[in-house]
């Protein structure tokens, strides 16, 4: 007697996408292998990962923010998605973002659609769905999680951590260098800068370069 093994389940894959011809070119590039479902905005998507719990949420959003907010509450809610953001203009500090927001792919949306099958076996499979030439900075992330980071003393009291990046930026700051020279200097680029004298603006309770300078006069000299 024989048996016949049972088909294999097909891949379940949410298109969340506030761009109707974006929703349906996905949808056409997928469908032939996956079982693809459809959310116009972020809150949709969420409500629809949670209740349909897909092996696969593909996030394109105009607006960066409502990604990242949906990345979080996806990844939260229903831990076993794998979250692919796509986008339009992509950009260093919003990949970094992305993947600090839990997803585990950051792509162009001009991607070849006859490649996003391929993609998304590759996610399910454990991969990273990245650009290549962000490869680096992911190691250069990770490399700064491992080194800690430094506290300091500001002149009323409050205790001021950062990382030692954003040290190095401050301290290339006080010496009056311009973004795009402490970008050279350090071998990053200026985007990266701009997002870690915005983060450390937040830590020093301040808005502007001028302000952080008032304050960084007063502090302790930053070590190089």
């Amino acid at each position: 007697m024989t048996t016949t093994a049972a088909p294999a389940a097909r891949t379940r894959i949410l298109i969340a996408a506030d761009h109707l011809p974006t929703r349906m070119g996905l949808r056409l590039a997928l469908e032939a292998e996956a079982a693809c479902s459809e959310a116009k905005d972020s809150a949709s998507a969420v409500a629809a990962a949670v209740r349909d719990r897909p092996d696969v949420c593909l996030l394109d959003f105009a607006a960066p923010e409502l990604g990242l907010r949906a990345v979080r509450e996806i990844v939260s809610r229903v831990p076993g998605a794998v979250v692919i953001v796509l986008t339009k203009h992509v950009q260093e500090d919003e990949f970094l973002a992305v993947l600090r927001a839990g997803a585990r792919g950051y792509l162009p949306q001009n991607l070849d659609p006859g490649r996003l099958p391929f993609v998304v076996q590759s996610v399910l499979r454990g991969e990273a769905a990245v650009p290549r030439h962000f490869v680096t900075k992911l190691i250069d992330e990770l490399r700064e999680r491992g080194r800690g980071r430094r506290a300091f003393v500001l002149p009323d009291g409050r205790r001021l951590e950062l990382t030692p990046r954003e040290s190095d930026v401050l301290h290339l700051l006080r010496q009056g260098l311009a973004t795009s020279e402490i970008a050279a200097r350090l071998q990053i680029s200026p985007v990266t800068v701009r997002r870690h004298l915005t983060a450390s603006y937040a830590s020093l309770g301040v808005s502007s370069r001028q302000a952080a300078l008032a304050l960084l006069t007063e502090l302790s000299p930053l070590p190089g």
